[in-house]
C-alpha cells in the first residue's frame, strides 16, 4: 500500500474509532432515556431537556471549542516537532479551562433561577444547578481530549466517552427513581406533588451527567499519566522548538478558540433560541401549558435522542479531521487537503443518507419501541425531521473541515446568517401555518440545510475540493430509497404475521443494514479500494467476494 493510501486508511481509522465511540455513547444514551422517561414523565422531560438547552449553551460557551482548538495547536506543533511548546499548549490550556470553566459554573450555579425563567420553565432551575459543576469537569476533561487528538490518537477520547456514558446511564436512573419519590414528598407539603416529583426526577437525572464527568476526567488523568513519560522524552530530545512564553501562549490559545467559539456558539444556540420563540408565541396561540411541555419533553427527549445518533458520526469525524487536516495545510499538501476532505464527506453520507430514510420509514415503530410512545406526534416529528441528518451530518462535518483549513472566521458569519434566517422562518412557521412543535423540526432542518450550501461554498473556494455529486450523493440516496421500500415490506410483513413491534422493527433495521450494502455495491456506489480503507475492511470485502458481489483480487 502507498504512503498515501496508508495515510488516507489512518484518518479514517481515527474518525472511526470516534465515530463507533460516539455511537456506542449515543445508544446508551438512548437506551437510559426509555426509563428515564418512563421515571420521570414527559413534563420531567420538559424540565430535563430545558435544563440541559441551558447547559449546552454556557457549556459551549466556556468550554465546547477547547478540544478542538487544543487539538488544532497540538497538530501544528507535532508537525514541527515542538514537543517542548506542546507541554506549554498542555498546561496553558489547563489553566485556561479552570478560569474559563470555573466562571461558567458559578454563574449558571447562581443563576438557574434567572435562566429557567426566562424560558417560562422555573421548575428546571433543580436540574440545572446539579449541572453546574460538570461544566468545570466537561472543560478539563476537553484540554486532555484535544491534547491526545493533536497527537492523532483517539483512543483516550473514545474509551474516556463510553466509560463517561456508562456510568451516566447507571446513576441517572437510579438517582432518578430515588429523588422522583422524594419530590413527591416535598410536593405534597407545598401542594403540588406532580410538578416537584418531575422536577427532582429531572434533577436525578442530572447527577447522572456529573457522576460521568467525574469518570471521564479520572480516565483521561490516568492515560495522562501514562503518556506523561512519553512526552517528557520526546521534549527531551525536542532540538527546534524556539522558547515561547506562557502569555503567547495564552494569545494563541485564545485567538484559536474564539472564532472556534463563535462558530459553535452560534451552530447550537439555535435550540435555545427555537424554544424561547416557540413558547413565547404557542403561548400567545392560547395552548395549554401541560400540553406545550408535553411536546417539547418529546422533542428534546425522543425525537433529538434519536436524530442526534446518526449525527453523531459527522461530529467525530469532524474531530478528527481538524488535526490531520491542520498538518496537510501546514505543510502546503493541496492534494492532501482535498483527499482527505473528499475521504471525510464520502464517508459521512454513505451513512447518513440511510439511517434519514431508516428513520423516516420506522418513525412510528421507533418511537414505540424505545419510548412505549403511540402518540402521532412524535412519529410526525422523525417523519419531518428525519431529513436534518444527512443536513447537520455535512454541516458538521464542514465546519469542522473549514477549521481544519484555518478558516475560522467563515462558520461563524455562515452559522450567523443562517440563525436569522432560521428564526424568522420559525416564526412564519407558528405565526403564519400554526405548526406548533412540528415548526421547530423544520426551522432546525432550514437552518442545517443553508450552513451546508454556505460551507459547501467555503470549502471549495478557500481548499479547491469538489465532491463527486454522483457517487458521494446520488448513489447513496438511490440507495436508500430502495433500502427503505424494502424495510418498510419487511416491517408491514412481519407485523402483520408475528405482531410483534420489537421483533419487527429490530428485524426491519438489520434488514435495512445488509439490503443497503447489497444495493451499493450491485450499483458500484462503492469500491474494493474504499472498503479496505475503513476498519475491518477487508472483512466487508471478503464478505462482498463471497456473495459474488465483487470479483475475486487475482481477477481484477
Amino acid at each position: 500500500m502507498s504512503q498515501s493510501k496508508k495515510s488516507d486508511t489512518n484518518f479514517l481509522m481515527q474518525g472511526s474509532i470516534l465515530a463507533v465511540a460516539s455511537i456506542i455513547s449515543r445508544i446508551v444514551g438512548l437506551i437510559y432515556r426509555m426509563p428515564l422517561k418512563e421515571i420521570i414523565g414527559k413534563v420531567g422531560n420538559n424540565y430535563y431537556g430545558t435544563a440541559f438547552e441551558i447547559y449546552n449553551i454556557i457549556l459551549i460557551i466556556s468550554s465546547y471549542s477547547i478540544p478542538l482548538a487544543v487539538s488544532k495547536l497540538v497538530a501544528t506543533r507535532v508537525s514541527k516537532g515542538e514537543y517542548r511548546n506542546v507541554y506549554k499548549i498542555l498546561k496553558g490550556s489547563l489553566l485556561f479551562a479552570m478560569i474559563s470553566g470555573g466562571t461558567a459554573s458559578l454563574v449558571v450555579f447562581f443563576g438557574a433561577d434567572i435562566f429557567t425563567s426566562m424560558l417560562r420553565t422555573p421548575m428546571a432551575a433543580i436540574a440545572l444547578r446539579v449541572l453546574a459543576p460538570v461544566i468545570f469537569l466537561v472543560a478539563i476533561v476537553g484540554v486532555f481530549r484535544g491534547f491526545f487528538q493533536g497527537l492523532n490518537t483517539m483512543m483516550p477520547t473514545a474509551f474516556s466517552q463510553i466509560a463517561e456514558q456508562i456510568i451516566n446511564a447507571v446513576v441517572s436512573i437510579v438517582a432518578a427513581y430515588l429523588l422522583f419519590d422524594y419530590g413527591a414528598s416535598v410536593g405534597k407539603v407545598l401542594g403540588d406533588p406532580e410538578d416537584y416529583a418531575a422536577a427532582y426526577g429531572a434533577a436525578g437525572g442530572t447527577v447522572g451527567t456529573l457522576m460521568g464527568s467525574v469518570t471521564a476526567l479520572a480516565f483521561v488523568l490516568f492515560i495522562y499519566s501514562l503518556y506523561k513519560r512519553v512526552l517528557k522524552r520526546k521534549m527531551r530530545r525536542d532540538r527546534v522548538s524556539v522558547d515561547v512564553s506562557y502569555g503567547t501562549v495564552m494569545w494563541v490559545l485564545v485567538s484559536t478558540i474564539i472564532p472556534v467559539l463563535l462558530s459553535t456558539t452560534l451552530y447550537n444556540i439555535s435550540s435555545i433560541i427555537d424554544q424561547g420563540i416557540f413558547k413565547n408565541l404557542v403561548y400567545w396561540q392560547g395552548y395549554d401549558h401541560h400540553l406545550v411541555s408535553e411536546w417539547w419533553g418529546v422533542y428534546t427527549g425522543q425525537y433529538r435522542v434519536i436524530i442526534n445518533v446518526p449525527i453523531s458520526i459527522a461530529g467525530a469525524m469532524a474531530a478528527s479531521s481538524v488535526p490531520s487536516l491542520t498538518k496537510a495545510y501546514q505543510m502546503g499538501d493541496a492534494e492532501l487537503v482535498k483527499r482527505r476532505i473528499h475521504s471525510a464527506t464520502r464517508f459521512v453520507m454513505l451513512i447518513a443518507f440511510p439511517c434519514t430514510v431508516g428513520i423516516a420509514v420506522l418513525a412510528g415503530p421507533i418511537q414505540r419501541l424505545l419510548f412505549h410512545d403511540t402518540d402521532a406526534v412524535s412519529a410526525y416529528m422523525l417523519i419531518i425531521g428525519a431529513v436534518s441528518v444527512v443536513f447537520y451530518s455535512l454541516s458538521t462535518l464542514s465546519n469542522g473541515l473549514l477549521q481544519g483549513i484555518d478558516k475560522l472566521k467563515l462558520p461563524v458569519r455562515n452559522a450567523a446568517v443562517s440563525l436569522v434566517l432560521q428564526a424568522v422562518f420559525l416564526v412564519l412557521c407558528i405565526v403564519c401555518f400554526r405548526l406548533h412543535i412540528y415548526a421547530v423540526v423544520l426551522a432546525n432542518a432550514f437552518y442545517a440545510l443553508l450552513m451546508c450550501i454556505l460551507n459547501g461554498y467555503g470549502l471549495h473556494k478557500y481548499s479547491g475540493a469538489k465532491q463527486d455529486i454522483k457517487k458521494t450523493y446520488l448513489l447513496p440516496g438511490i440507495a436508500s430509497v430502495i433500502m427503505g421500500a424494502i424495510v418498510y415490506g419487511v416491517y408491514y410483513l412481519l407485523h402483520r404475521f408475528v405482531g410483534s413491534n420489537f421483533i419487527a422493527t429490530v428485524i426491519s433495521i438489520f434488514s435495512g443494514m445488509f439490503s443497503y450494502f447489497i444495493i451499493m455495491l450491485l450499483i458500484k456506489g462503492v469500491t474494493r479500494e474504499e472498503l479496505l480503507r475503513f476498519p475491518k475492511g477487508h472483512l466487508l470485502v471478503r464478505f462482498a467476494e463471497k456473495l459474488h458481489l465483487m470479483p475475486l483480487d487475482s481477477e481484477e
